[in-house]
């Protein structure tokens, strides 16, 4: 799964360099090219059998549709020169090592081309207007003279490196690809004008016609090509283009200055305003704002981030200034390694690819045969027959089968399909980092889900609240006040909870926490217990009460939290880890296509068997080591089946590995995403069945690709080897088979557009509490509630009159608490303390 991406040597990279194997007592590495120059599978031929001859070097692999080139070599024996002047020899160019180099020398490869393609479009056009004056006015000298003028300059000019270099080249190293094709096709065209001149039987100017016809449409088939390339590494572009090229370094005095961002270290300090994008990643420091991730992580709701928060470069800051502490740099960022791992497996082809590239290593000699068969057939055959050797019939024939087996179409009909599914998988937040997915995912036909992270949120939440007397709502109350200092992940879920539906904590009295065991507190002269059965029974609590409701809560898969008030017993609480909102609906659509889902956790057994029954799954393996998965895998294929493995952690990556087809999911552990084939950026677990419908679509259009290109290009050559077909009719007739199959490629869309959501995003909320002691009457409370409405970023103002509190609800990053503080005191109330709510969702 692994392959060339980035443009430089990998021994240059240490990221992605030092991959090296010992093999047969040496060592080797592998050496990442991009490079320029590569229109269809032939190209990729030439490209590994003219590298692959050169002494030391193992194993190459290389890409059309991103245009890069996998060496392995031993550097004992080949120089990474070596094999760059072997590209270059063969008519290649090896692009600049930086990324951001090589995307500008893409832009300015495709300015060559595009300047080639308009003069070979001028030829054409000129060259097809002298054709149709002559056949509607009859044959001129005149007009032959210009043809050949014409072909003369198509053949020294635009194509002068096609046939003087590339073809040439090509053929001294015994290497037969189109840009030899090509070259055969013009100069056969050319020899057989100028020998037309002297003919008057053979018609000179449909053969100069042929060569401007062949050249010109190689020529604009390149710049086609390119521009293809270019749109496939749009995808890495954009990534890269996400992150400003400067930053604003914070020094120890608190002075800002705007440097490169590749000038800064882990651990220096930045500052972003609101509005801006982020150059780093980086955790907070201080500040509070709201960030969309949406081109980063496919999430469309903005993130709220706190001092402690995670930020990742080439997000968008949207309402507070933030100061960011860098922690990765360089090729280590969240960006450059996606770019990196999207793109490093591209050099490795699909099955079907691999098979299109064995039949074009024997197309083009099977070309040139039908062309020799035809001359012979027509030469030879006319003179045993009348004596005279049908001179015309035979040059038609042999250019004739030429331009008929110019073989662009059937080399561009995999990497379109390729290159089209990849584009809008990747639209969709899907990242295809293995060719080989697209043919192996549509035959799945079981899909093995982790629990934690994947099937589930990855985090607790309060799934009931049990009360034995009294309200819930009283009941949770009183335990997330006494948890609210806690630092748990219980405890916050269960504070979380009670502020998600409106709850006011009050502030807990002695409180105390026991680390596994549980808290008590003094909350609104209640003694609160809240813990572990074992922990309330240690503190004289009676649970007999309590049982059933914690056998209830358990029989669910959940984490039962007991509370006790005033020495009772009082309720139960149930935790769990939630099943994502989309889970039943994608495990449904896999099944409905015939894929068996299942579920692989580590976990126990009562809480994968809840989780398994919430998503609709019937397979269920529980209590699993990393190895155990990776066996339930095993066993499968081994049984015949095709198995895609989706996880997002460390303990994922060997199912990972074992699996058919591997999915990380989430953004997911580095070791995940590298172990993995499909990366699916964001949490989105629909985006599964979309990445199916690519895979199965793709390679149905690639199969069409290719069935039309073989069936249109053989017939084609049969027919001209009759030589009936004149050389002009002959590249009419290949430049609608090359039209076929990029019209086929490009029309309509492999999966319907997503709709967008009408649903406005709410703003991310937080709240103040002003503990105001000044207050004395509702008319105060009233005169505060007036002002601080009408400040920046505030949407709502609450009172409670009798703890003397206003509570101010506000969009995090546009109202800070000093200038809401600076208001009370203008209005003549003295503010006693300040409380920072945590954003929780629509109310507080």
């Amino acid at each position: 799964m692994n392959a060339g991406f980035s443009p430089q040597p990998v021994d240059s990279q240490a990221s992605a360099a030092d991959a090296a194997l010992l093999a047969n007592g040496r060592r080797t590495k592998k050496l990442h090219l991009k490079v320029g120059g590569m229109h269809c599978s032939l190209c990729t031929a030439s490209i590994e059998r003219a590298v692959g001859r050169l002494d030391g070097v193992r194993s190459v692999h290389a890409s059309i549709a991103h245009e890069e080139v996998l060496v392995e070599y031993d550097p004992e024996r080949v120089a990474p020169a070596t094999i760059e002047a072997a590209l270059e020899a063969i008519g290649f160019s090896v692009r600049a090592p930086d990324e951001r180099l090589a995307l500008l020398e893409e832009e300015r490869e495709l300015a060559i081309a595009r300047r080639k393609a308009l003069q070979a479009a001028i030829l054409l056009a000129a060259a097809s207007a002298l054709m149709l004056a002559s056949a509607l006015f009859g044959p001129s000298r005149t007009r032959m003279l210009i043809m050949a003028a014409l072909a003369l300059y198509a053949v020294g000019g635009p194509a002068r490196f096609i046939v003087a270099r590339n073809g040439w080249q090509s053929v001294r190293r015994g290497i037969l690809n189109q840009d030899v094709l090509a070259s055969a096709s013009a100069l056969a065209g050319l020899g057989g004008g100028l020998v037309g001149l002297a003919l008057p039987a053979l018609p000179a100017g449909e053969f100069f016609g042929a060569t401007v016809f062949v050249l010109a449409f190689h020529l604009i088939g390149g710049y086609t090509s390119v521009l293809v390339h270019l749109r496939a590494s749009q995808s890495v572009r954009r990534l890269l283009a996400l992150v400003p090229p400067v930053a604003r370094r914070v020094a120890a005095d608190g002075s800002e200055v705007t440097v490169p961002v590749d000038r800064l270290a882990v651990g220096d300090l930045v500052r972003i305003r609101p509005g801006e994008r982020i150059p780093v990643d980086g955790r907070v420091v201080e500040g509070a704002s709201s960030v969309d991730e949406s081109l980063v992580t496919g999430e469309s709701v903005p993130v709220d981030k706190l001092p402690g928060s995670e930020v990742i470069g080439g997000a968008l800051n949207l309402t507070g200034a933030l100061v960011v502490q860098v922690t990765r740099v360089g090729p280590d960022t969240f960006l450059q390694s996606v770019a990196r791992q999207v793109a490093e497996a591209r050099a490795m082809k699909p099955g079907i690819l691999r098979l299109v590239d064995q039949v074009l290593l024997v197309y083009v000699p099977t070309v040139f045969g039908a062309s020799v068969l035809g001359l012979l057939l027509w030469a030879a055959g006319s003179w045993l027959v009348s004596g005279d050797v049908d001179l015309l019939r035979a040059s038609f024939a042999a250019l004739g089968a030429l331009i008929m087996g110019y073989p662009c179409a059937l080399g561009m009909a995999t990497p379109l399909a390729l290159i089209r599914a990849s584009g809008e998988a990747a639209a969709r937040g899907i990242l295809m980092r293995s060719g080989e997915a697209f043919q192996v995912f549509r035959n799945v036909r079981a899909i093995a889900f982790d629990k934690t992270g994947t099937l589930t949120e990855g985090k607790p939440a309060l799934a009931g609240c049990h009360a034995l007397a009294g309200t819930p709502s009283d009941l949770l109350k009183l335990a997330a006040s006494a948890e609210h200092p806690s630092e748990h992940p219980l405890a916050r879920a269960i504070v979380s909870a009670a502020r998600q539906q409106g709850i006011r904590l009050s502030e807990p009295e002695g409180f105390v926490a026991e680390p596994g065991r549980g808290v008590r507190a003094r909350v609104e002269g209640h003694d609160v217990l809240v813990g572990t059965s074992r922990f309330l029974a240690e503190q004289g609590i009676d649970l007999t009460p309590l049982h059933p409701l914690v056998e209830r809560v358990q029989r669910e898969g959940q984490t039962a939290v007991l509370v006790a008030i005033d020495g009772q017993a009082a309720g139960v609480l149930g935790l769990a880890d939630r099943v994502k909102a989309d889970a039943r609906a994608t495990i449904e659509a896999f099944r409905r296509r015939g894929i068996e889902p299942i579920l692989l956790s580590g976990d126990h057994r009562r809480v994968v068997n809840a989780v398994a029954a919430a998503a609709g799954i019937e397979v269920v393996r529980a209590e699993m080591l990393p190895a155990d998965k990776a066996a339930a895998i095993r066993e499968l294929q081994h049984g015949g089946v095709r198995v895609a493995m989706v996880g997002d952690g460390i303990n994922d990556a060997p199912a990972l590995m074992q699996a058919d087809v591997g999915i990380a999911i989430g953004a997911g552990t580095d070791i995940a995403i590298e172990a993995a084939d499909i990366v699916l950026i964001g949490d989105r677990l629909s985006a599964l069945v979309d990445a199916y419908e690519l895979a199965r679509r793709s390679y149905r259009l690639t199969a069409a690709n290719v069935a039309l290109a073989l069936v249109f290009n053989g017939a084609g050559i049969a027919v001209a080897v009759t030589g009936l077909v004149t050389p002009v009719w002959a590249m009419g007739a290949m430049a609608v088979s090359v039209s076929l199959v990029l019209g086929h490629s490009f029309a309509g869309r492999l999966l319907p557009r997503p709709r967008p959501s009408t649903q406005p995003a709410p703003p991310p909320r937080m709240a103040y509490v002003f503990t105001v002691p000044t207050i004395h009457c509702e008319g105060c409370y009233r005169r505060i509630q007036r002002k601080l409405r009408r400040c920046t970023g505030v949407l709502e103002v609450e009172g409670e009159i009798p703890e003397r509190r206003v509570v101010v609800i506000v969009e995090r990053g546009r109202a800070r608490k000093e200038e809401l503080r600076a208001e009370l005191e203008r209005l003549g109330q003295e503010v006693a303390s300040v409380e920072v709510l945590e954003p929780v969702g629509e109310r507080y």
